[in-house]
C-alpha cells in the first residue's frame, strides 16, 4: 500500500462523527440533512440503498467503467457506513476485522465461520 496524506488516513472516522450526529437521538434534523432524513426513515430506506448503490456498482463494472466504479463505489460505501452509525458500529469496527482476515486464506476464513 502506498502511504496516503493524513486526510485519506481518517477521512472513515471524520464522515463516522459526521454521520452519527444526524442519528435522530443526537439531533439529526431530517429536513436538513439527507442522512438525518434518511436514518429516520429507518433501516429499511438505508438498507434500500445499499442494495441499489450495489447494483450500480456491478453495472459499471460490467461496463468496465472506472470513473463510475469509484464513484458508485464511494455511493455503496457512504450508504454502508450509514447502516454503520444506525448500528451504533464504526468503521474501525470493519478495520479490526478487515485487519483480523490480513494474512488468512479466504477460503480457511470461510470455513471458521459458524452457520
Amino acid at each position: 500500500m502506498t502511504d496516503q496524506p493524513a486526510e485519506f488516513t481518517d477521512i472513515l472516522a471524520r464522515l463516522a462523527d459526521t454521520l452519527e450526529s444526524r442519528l435522530p437521538q443526537n439531533g439529526g434534523d431530517p429536513n436538513a440533512s439527507y442522512t438525518a432524513k434518511l436514518l429516520a426513515k429507518g433501516p429499511d430506506a438505508f438498507l434500500k440503498k445499499i442494495g441499489e448503490e450495489a447494483t450500480e456498482l456491478v453495472m459499471a463494472a460490467k461496463d468496465n467503467a472506472p470513473d463510475r466504479i469509484v464513484y458508485e463505489t464511494a455511493d455503496l460505501w457512504f450508504h454502508c457506513l450509514v447502516a454503520l452509525a444506525h448500528y451504533n458500529l464504526r468503521p474501525e469496527d470493519v478495520l479490526r476485522e478487515l485487519a483480523r482476515r490480513e494474512g488468512v486464506s479466504g477460503l480457511v476464513e470461510k470455513a471458521t465461520r459458524t452457520p
